[in-house]
């Protein structure tokens, strides 16, 4: 039986038609609710009586308005949510969707009746307080002085919401532990690649006589853990292994580049040329090697999405399960460490084999959006259910 199509008002503090933003996850997120859930109406990003404080903002270096802007949102949560209320009594909503932008919740009053939602990689606290966080230099000099102030915001607004979605199991007990939020609410819905779903790998076969392709993906050399990357490839040339490392997205310095070294700086997605040059890459790789501090890493879905194994570190809520999407290694491991892997699976092509096509099999079931569409949208169904339920109880 075909069920209802929600009307669901979908707020972020960055429009999802940018494709750019969040890394393609606001995009993705807004798709995939159109697709799966219903008719999705983008609310405006403007702040109402305190647009101007929002241009001015806006204005500013991006390193101070990265900082300033969520913020000064929670700052001015009441005067910015009267322009919002305004639009969901009009609308006629089923559903408040909030992605990635916690603070641009804050202080809502929704209709009677409408369920809220939302869904994010990490809240501001979790991600300081955890090896994450602190991994990152803190820039903002103020931003200790409100770190009790924020967490006091933080802990308003989620209670404000019916669902709260999760795309790792990391940020949900995090939630859960740190807020006080009923285990109830809390869902864990993994994120998906941001790519389309690509054809079936070719059989890409290790040998120690042939060479090792390894992939570096992100915009920082540095924090995605370039120097590692480059060092395991080193140590792994050392053992007698002809280990190559692709870097995209990001020019290494000088010092991390060699004959070895094939680097693409810059690759758009949304450029057909480019989007082939990325797939290719990561068709060709044997290992992703990316021991990143990060909330989540869509390029591991990406990486599964080819049947790409991954190494990391195991930190934060980077989806790589152990020996399903690659191996998530402690934190402190070094290049000797991931060069050990990879000559373990030198010497066992049969497990290397099992291992890519379980990374494959996790895209297909878990890492695509798919999944997290149809999932979100039966736990908004089922919520909206409640509500009506319980507003006729009420009415009765």
């Amino acid at each position: 039986m075909t069920r209802e199509r929600l009307r669901i008002a979908y707020l972020c503090d960055m429009s999802p038609l940018d494709r750019t933003l969040y890394s393609g996850g606001n995009a993705r997120i807004h798709d995939a609710l159109q697709k799966h859930a219903g008719d999705v109406t983008i609310l405006p990003q403007t702040w109402a009586r305190a647009e101007p404080v929002r241009r001015l903002i806006h204005a500013m270096p991006e390193a101070l308005n990265l900082r300033a802007r969520w913020r000064a949102q929670y700052a001015l949560r009441r005067v910015i949510a009267r322009g919002i209320e305004a639009e969901l009594q009009r609308g006629g909503y089923d559903v408040l969707f909030g992605a990635y932008a916690l603070h641009a919740l804050a202080g809502v009053r929704t209709p009677a009746g409408m369920v809220t939602a939302f869904t994010s990689d990490a809240t501001q606290t979790v991600y300081r307080l955890s090896e994450v966080g602190r991994a990152h230099k803190r820039v903002f000099v103020v931003g200790p002085l409100l770190d009790k102030w924020v967490e006091r915001r933080e802990r308003a607004a989620l209670a404000q919401a019916d669902l709260l979605l999760w795309p790792s199991a990391w940020l949900k007990d995090a939630v859960t532990a740190r807020y006080g939020v009923d285990p109830g609410r809390n869902h864990l819905v993994p994120w998906g690649a941001n790519i389309a779903t690509p054809p079936p790998a070719a059989s890409n076969t290790l040998r120690r006589d042939a060479p090792v392709r390894l992939l570096v993906i992100g915009r920082n050399w540095s924090a995605k853990g370039g120097p590692e990357a480059f060092d395991t490839m080193m140590e792994l040339r050392a053992q007698g292994v002809d280990a190559r490392l692709t870097v995209i997205g990001c020019q290494p310095p000088r010092a991390h580049c060699n004959a070895h070294v094939t680097v693409h700086s810059q690759l758009n997605k949304a450029v057909p040329a480019d989007l082939a040059q990325f797939n290719a890459a990561l068709a060709e790789a044997h290992f992703m090697v990316m021991p990143s501090f990060e909330s989540y890493g869509f390029a591991f879905c990406e990486a599964a999405a080819h049947g790409l194994p991954s190494l990391c570190l195991r930190v934060g809520g980077v989806p790589v399960r152990d020996g399903i999407t690659g191996h998530a290694l402690p934190p402190g491991a070094d290049a000797a460490d991931f060069a050990q892997k990879i000559l373990g699976y030198l010497d066992d092509p049969a497990s290397y084999a099992r291992l890519c096509q379980s990374a494959r099999e996790e895209f297909k079931t878990q890492l695509n959006w798919d999944s997290w569409g149809q999932t979100t949208a039966d736990l908004l169904q089922e919520a909206v259910a409640r509500k009506r339920d319980g507003s006729s109880d009420t009415a009765a």
